[in-house]
C-alpha cells in the first residue's frame, strides 16, 4: 500500500495529505502501464455483468465427506468422523461440525458428483483454478483478459488474491501456495491476480514525503511515483502515454485502497467473520508439526475483504485457506486435527459472508464457490487421514443470481466416485463465465484471441444452477 505524506505539516492528516493507494502497482508494472495493459484488453459494452465472483480454494484437499457428502449409511471406516447435521433441506445433511451452513442450505447449491480424476497436488490445483482450459489459464485470468485489468470506474483490479497475509502481518506465517492458484498459462503474465502480500516489505513500506504545492503538480506526482518504482525494478521498462498517465493519477485519488482497509466495518460486522477463535490447540499443536501454520484464524478476514474487494469494482477474488490435506500419521496432520479447527472456521467465515451478501442486497450480484483441488479417500488410512482422491471433490456454490436451495448429482454408495453423470471442471468453468459475462456478446467481441473465446464460450454450465 502506497502512502503519500504532506511534509508540510508535522501533525494531523487529512485526504489531501495522506493518500493511501493500494493498486500503484502490479508485478512490478506502474499504474499507466497497467492503464495501458487494459487498453490492449478487448471490452465491449454489455459484455461484462454487473456481477463478481469469489473462489474460496481449500488448499490441499477438502474432504467430501466431512463437508457436503457425509455418507453415515456407509461403514464406519467411510463415513464422516464428524458426524452429520440435517440441513434446512429435507432430506439432505452436511458433516456435523457445518451447523451454521447447514442452516443456510437454501442459499446454497452442493454437487455431490464432481470429478476430474486428478489426484496430484499441482497439476490438480491449477487444473481446477482453470477450469481445466486448454489454454492452462486460472479463470480470473481469463476474466481479466476480456474486462481488462482494471475497474473502469473505481481502477480496482479485477482478478485479486486474498491469501492470510493480505489482512495481516502477524498471519504471513499461515500457509499458502500462491502458484497453485494464479497461473496464466499461454496468457501474458499481466493477468495474474493481484496480490497486495506479493511485495512484502516493498509494498508495506512504499511511501512519498511530498511538499504540500507539490502534490498538487499531478506531473510531479507522477515523476515521483515513476522514480519509486524504479528503486524496485530497475530493469523495467514501460511504455505509457500521457492518456494513461492521466488515468492513472485519477486513480490515485479515487481512494481505492479504502477497499483493503476492513477498520472501515461496523465492529459487530468484523465479529459476525472472526475466525480468532479457531486457533488449534495446544495439545494438537504440541504433537503435530504443521498445526500452526495450517490454523485458519485469518479466514473470516479474507472473507470479508473479499466481499468489501467485489463492492469496490472487483470481479474475480480468490481466497486461500490451507490445512486440507490431511493424511494422518506420526507428527503429519490427522483428520481429528485439522477438522477441529477448519471446519468450524469454514463454517463461521463462510455463513457470514452469504448472510452479509443477503443484507446488503448483494446475493445475486456475488457468486460463491468452494472448492480444492481434490476430494478425500473414502476409506479412513491407518493413520487416522484421508489421501488424495480425484475421482469424488468437494464442490458448493451460493447467490450470484443462480439456483440455489438444491443438491446436484450423487455420488456412489461409498462416495467413491459420482453415480450419476459427472460434473467436469469445464462445467465449473462455463457456470462462471456465464455468470461473469454475457456470452453471446463474447463470441463477437473484436480483439479476443480465438482460443480464448471458445475456453470461455465452449463449455456448458451446469444445467441445474442456470
Amino acid at each position: 500500500m502506497l502512502t503519500i505524506f504532506d511534509s508540510s505539516r508535522t501533525r494531523g492528516t487529512t485526504r489531501r495529505e495522506m493518500l493511501r493507494i493500494g493498486t500503484s502497482t502490479i508485478g512490478g508494472l506502474s499504474l499507466a502501464s497497467i492503464f495501458a495493459a487494459k487498453a490492449g484488453a478487448a471490452t465491449g459494452d454489455g459484455v461484462v455483468k454487473d456481477k463478481s465472483v469469489v473462489v474460496l480454494n481449500l488448499q490441499g484437499g477438502p474432504t467430501q465427506f466431512e463437508t457436503f457428502d457425509p455418507k453415515m449409511t456407509a461403514p464406519q471406516e467411510i463415513r464422516s468422523i464428524t458426524g452429520e447435521v440435517q440441513t434446512a433441506i429435507t432430506g439432505v445433511t452436511f458433516g456435523g461440525t457445518f451447523p451454521k451452513l447447514a442452516a443456510l442450505a437454501e442459499k446454497m447449491a452442493v454437487v455431490r458428483s464432481y470429478r476430474h480424476g486428478i489426484s496430484s497436488h499441482g497439476p490438480a490445483a491449477m487444473h481446477v483454478m482453470a477450469g481445466g482450459n486448454p489454454t492452462g489459464a486460472m479463470m480470473g485470468a481469463l476474466y481479466a483478459r476480456v474486462a481488462g485489468l482494471t475497474d473502469s470506474v473505481t481502477g480496482m483490479p479485477e482478478n485479486a488474491l486474498v491469501t492470510p497475509s493480505v489482512v495481516g502481518s502477524q498471519y504471513k506465517s499461515l500457509y499458502h501456495n500462491v502458484g497453485r492458484v494464479s497461473q496464466t498459462g499461454t496468457l501474458s503474465s499481466v493477468y495474474k491476480p493481484f496480490d497486495p502480500s506479493a511485495g512484502g516489505e516493498i509494498i508495506d513500506n512504499m511511501r512519498l514525503v511530498l511538499k504540500g504545492k507539490r502534490l498538487d503538480d499531478r506531473r510531479t506526482l507522477l515523476h515521483e511515483l515513476d522514480q519509486l518504482r524504479h528503486r524496485f525494478d530497475a530493469d523495467s521498462v514501460v511504455e505509457s502515454s500521457n492518456r494513461f498517465q492521466q488515468q492513472a493519477f485519477d486513480v490515485l485519488i479515487r481512494g481505492v485502497a479504502d477497499a483493503f482497509d476492513l477498520s472501515q466495518e461496523h465492529p459487530k460486522t468484523v465479529a459476525s467473520y472472526d475466525t480468532g477463535g479457531f486457533e488449534p490447540t495446544d495439545a494438537v499443536k504440541k504433537r503435530n508439526s504443521y498445526a500452526t501454520q495450517f490454523s485458519a484464524v485469518a479466514l473470516g478476514k479474507q472473507m470479508l475483504l473479499a466481499r468489501r474487494l467485489c463492492e469496490a469494482g472487483c470481479g474475480f477474488v480468490t481466497v486461500t485457506q490451507g490445512g486440507w490435506d490431511m493424511h494422518g500419521g506420526g507428527k503429519e496432520y490427522t483428520m481429528a486435527d485439522g477438522l477441529s479447527s477448519l471446519t468450524p472456521a469454514v463454517d463461521k467465515s463462510v455463513s457470514a459472508f452469504i448472510e452479509d451478501l443477503e443484507q446488503r442486497g448483494l446475493s445475486d450480484k456475488i457468486l460463491l464457490v468452494i472448492l480444492g483441488e481434490f476430494g478425500r479417500t473414502p476409506r479412513i488410512n491407518k493413520n487416522g487421514g484421508r489421501d488424495h482422491w480425484g475421482n469424488q471433490c468437494t464442490l458448493a456454490f451460493s447467490g450470484g443470481g443462480l439456483k440455489m436451495g438444491q443438491v446436484i448429482g450423487r455420488s456412489d454408495r461409498t462416495g467413491s466416485a459420482p453415480a450419476t453423470t459427472p460434473i467436469s471442471s469445464g462445467n465449473v468453468l462455463a457456470t462462471v463465465m456465464h455468470t461473469l459475462f454475457n456470452l453471446g456478446e463474447v463470441r463477437i467481441l473484436p480483439g479476443i484471441p480465438t482460443d480464448v473465446e471458445r475456453t470461455i464460450t465452449g463449455n456448458q454450465p451446469i444445467q441445474q444452477l442456470v
